[in-house]
């Protein structure tokens, strides 16, 4: 018998929590997402997740600590050898990765040859960059000759920018169906391809919700897989059906941006299911993150904070509500990188009367050995469960 019959996850991408002890073999010595968002703004306002015990894990400025926090908290350190979306992810479901996605500053001149043999296309970009500026740099170019913005990041992607009225959406999609794949090779190793269409005209083009991404197909069988199996729903919302490249899915909601993913989470709530729903809130990564936008990141936390209680009052008696991260991304810090930081754990159900410290945890996987074990399906080989910690 299960003890919860809905479980709700939600990952708030990239906000990392102080750097992780192997911080510095991954070049983010002194990396701290939210505790440099706060102090850069002389504090944060986040009245809902003060009370749930944020500061509690540890002082964060501006939020102040709960003297009875209402849900049970940690942290959590990443096992996997990487600090990128997917293996985040992936360890959350149960997985254990070794061999860290590639990232690239230029594609090798053998794949980016194969690109256009086989699409018929030339290659124009082959560079990092932001996905706004590369298209206002080589969107007129592309226009007049039909070439592919082929662009990456500091994450493991391959992305293609294309205008929809030059290349139409569904022939961009078989284009990155085709660099997906070519990538599949392991000298490549690359994470996701990303189609990304956008319109309008020079000087004023704008990206479209169109966006697909590629992934690749987890290593092994994760906890949705389990779920799915086992005859459980499982709820993807924003980007996590393509993180998982759809394995373990029921059905899949798209959102535009941290404002819709909350207001889809929280409309979903009204469904009837039993099993998981499981959220990505992208916008703290790929707007504010990357981009190195301290302001504009601290301005999503209190806006995500703001859509809480709406969240916390529709569960139900035996709902349970994850809140939790992926990786750092501090937007203080050197480059555009993620950065290697412990991730904040917030777990609450109405059923707790004061929140408690849980121990440190030593794998993301916990969060997946836990959802096995409250619906008893097949256990991940990684995680240790806290359901005993937090039942009612």
């Amino acid at each position: 018998m299960t003890t919860f019959n809905r479980i709700f996850l939600i990952v708030m991408d990239s906000v990392g929590i102080g750097e992780a002890p192997d911080a510095a073999a991954f070049n983010d010595s002194g990396a701290d997402t939210l505790g440099h968002i706060a102090a850069h703004r002389n504090g944060l306002n986040m009245p809902t997740m003060a009370q749930l015990g944020l500061s509690n894990i540890r002082q964060i400025e501006g939020v102040e600590k709960a003297e009875h926090p209402r849900a049970y908290y940690t942290k959590m350190q990443e096992a996997s050898n990487g600090k990128d979306t997917m293996t985040g992810h992936w360890e959350i479901m149960g997985l254990y990765i070794d061999t860290p996605f590639r990232t690239f500053e230029q594609f090798p001149k053998e794949l980016i040859n194969e690109i256009e043999k086989r699409t018929g296309r030339k290659v124009i970009g082959n560079k990092p960059a932001s996905g706004t500026e590369i298209i206002k740099e080589l969107g007129p170019r592309h226009i007049e000759t039909g070439d592919l913005i082929v662009y990456t990041s500091a994450d493991s992607v391959l992305q293609i920018a294309a205008h929809e009225e030059v290349i139409p959406v569904q022939e961009l999609y078989e284009i990155c169906k085709i660099c997906r794949e070519l990538t599949l090779d392991e000298k490549y190793m690359i994470g996701r391809v990303i189609a990304r269409p956008f319109v309008g005209e020079p000087g004023h083009f704008e990206r479209t919700a169109h966006r697909h991404d590629y992934a690749l197909k987890p290593f092994g069988y994760t906890v949705m897989n389990a779920l799915k199996d086992g005859g459980f729903d499982v709820l993807a919302l924003g980007k996590i059906s393509d993180i998982y490249d759809g394995e373990g899915v029921t059905e899949s909601i798209r959102t535009n941006d941290n404002k819709d993913g909350m207001d889809k989470f929280i409309e979903s709530m009204e469904s009837e299911f039993t099993g998981l729903n499981f959220l990505n809130l992208v916008d703290f990564d790929a707007k504010y993150g990357h981009r190195r936008d301290p302001d504009g990141y601290g301005d999503a936390l209190e806006a995500f904070d703001q859509q809480l209680p709406e969240t916390l009052a529709k569960l139900k008696d035996d709902d349970l509500l994850i809140i939790t991260a992926d990786h750092g991304n501090d937007p203080t810090h050197h480059g555009t990188d993620h950065t290697r930081e412990y991730v904040p754990l917030l777990i609450y159900h109405n059923g707790i009367d004061k929140g408690e410290d849980l121990p440190l945890r030593q794998t993301f996987a916990d969060i997946g050995a836990t959802v096995a074990d409250n619906f008893d399906v097949k256990m991940p080989e990684y995680g240790v469960s806290f359901l005993q910690e937090i039942k009612p």
